[in-house]
């Protein structure tokens, strides 16, 4: 991360009346019925879930001695976790830091000298709170190597991996300790009660921050994922990589890899960011995909809906829709949940209150509704201004989301196409200006079909039921 520190309702006057989201000075208008299909037989990707993290020390601030009061902790937890009033998140992103062997113990083939507080900054207790929401998805990632294992001496600004091709250092051959060192973290975390399920070992590995960092090429990550993955598989956790600082450099990452017949087997989860630049299709492999860490460019603490700064709730809504759709991800994981300042992030704490943005709500939309195990299947409109997606979960309901970028309602006539829903009712959750996933009355589904407005510039979610 760089610089860290509609409504489905049923179409009357009355229903468009309460949820139009424009402004007085350009009152909605509803366009001409369009048509839409969702066909459960088009099959897409698994979902593995919505998540967020709390690294850096921002989750000692949630619930240090200086941080928000224990009530106020529990309403950003529900906030960020619950499936009834919040997002519902369903994956915890940790950070791994040098932390647990914070000096050289005398060489790599040393024995190692680890020490463990259980509190890691806030994370042990965050992890266990998550796990009580229902969450089993924790994702564990290193930005670096401890500094005497890199051809640079410290945890910051880049430097190599000692051992790596191009990577030679007097101290000798790291590569085998650090593998061994990231997988003693996480059972550090199962002693916990927590069970890490997914760990990786570079994040961002093609810029160098002026805080913990680590450079690896697509080359050194791929002989890396060689020496991690036995020690890594055989202690039951699933490696991800390589968290890239945009999609289109992952793809360097991700082929590399999948170039290699040990590296590939080895990595579960091909991971990247979208910083330096944004989902415009899958990655290159057949793996799961994830979208493992953003947030929108911004100066200033920013609450609205739509407002055209571009770090905005629309925005986010906007990018999860293209994640999920253009480039497949099975998991999305937001940068921070909550943070201080002039955050991006979904909730700023601010001393012993906290403020939310509807970059939140945005989050929410998706990840409420559509749960870990879901499959995401085709959903499809001649309107380019709406965009559409729909999931099928595993307790048989149908998720189907609508993002109307249009300044129009829009009226959407429904065909539920192989879904096995011929009959029930689909209830309606809207974000906009004035509404945060508000529920509205339950439209009815006869025929395998329904007939819904969405408004302008809206975000809706419809759970179908039997």
């Amino acid at each position: 991360m760089r610089g860290r520190l509609s409504t489905w309702t049923v179409t009357s006057l009355a229903a468009l009346l309460a949820v139009g989201s424009t402004s007085a000075a350009h009152p909605p208008t509803t366009a001409a019925t369009t048509t839409a299909t969702v066909d459960g037989s088009a099959v897409h990707q698994p979902i593995d879930g919505f998540g967020f993290s709390e690294h850096f020390g921002r989750a000692e601030i949630m619930h240090g001695s200086q941080g928000l009061p224990a009530a106020k902790q529990r309403e950003l937890l529900d906030l960020l976790l619950s499936r009834t009033t919040g997002a519902g998140l369903s994956i915890l992103r940790l950070g791994i830091d040098s932390g647990i062997q914070p000096t050289d113990p005398g060489g790599p083939n040393a024995t190692p000298a680890y020490v463990w507080d259980g509190v890691d900054k806030g994370q042990v207790w965050l992890a266990k709170e998550a796990k009580a929401y229902g969450v089993n998805r924790f994702y564990a990632d290193a930005w670096t190597a401890p500094g005497y294992m890199k051809t640079n001496g410290t945890d910051a600004n880049g430097g190599t991996l000692c051992g790596l091709s191009g990577a030679d250092c007097a101290s000798g051959d790291w590569r085998r300790a650090y593998a061994d060192f990231l997988v003693q973290w996480a059972r550090f975390y199962g002693q916990e009660g927590v069970r890490i399920t997914d760990l990786g070992f570079t994040n961002e590995p093609d810029w160098t921050a002026t805080y913990d960092s680590m450079r690896l090429t697509p080359a050194q990550a791929t002989e890396f994922v060689k020496v991690l993955g036995p020690v890594a598989n055989a202690a039951g956790y699933k490696v991800a990589c390589c968290d890239s600082f945009g999609w289109t450099q992952q793809k360097a990452y991700t082929s590399a890899i999948e170039a290699d017949p040990a590296a590939r087997n080895y990595v579960s989860t091909h991971t990247g960011h979208t910083y330096a630049s944004a989902v415009d299709g899958p990655l290159p492999t057949q793996k799961r995909s994830w979208m493992s860490e953003w947030s929108p460019n911004g100066t200033t603490w920013n609450e609205n809906w739509d407002d055209g700064s571009g770090y905005d709730g629309f925005t986010v809504a906007s990018a999860v829709h293209d994640a999920l759709t253009k480039g497949n991800t099975s998991g999305y994981v937001y940068w921070y949940g909550a943070s201080v300042g002039a955050t991006r992030g979904l909730i700023q704490m601010d001393g012993e209150n906290y403020h939310v943005s509807k970059r939140l709500w945005a989050l929410a939309g998706y990840s409420r509704f559509i749960r870990p195990g879901a499959t995401r299947i085709g959903a499809t409109t001649p309107d380019a201004n709406l965009k559409l997606s729909a999931f099928r979960n595993t307790d048989g309901t149908l998720t189907v989301v609508a993002l109307n970028g249009g300044t129009s309602d829009q009226q959407v006539s429904y065909s539920l196409r192989n879904t096995g829903i011929t009959a029930g009712t689909a209830t309606p959750y809207v974000t906009n200006g004035s509404n945060s996933m508000a529920r509205q009355t339950a439209v009815p589904v006869r025929g395998g079909a329904l007939t819904a407005t969405v408004p302008a510039r809206s975000l809706v979610t419809y759970t179908v039921r039997r």
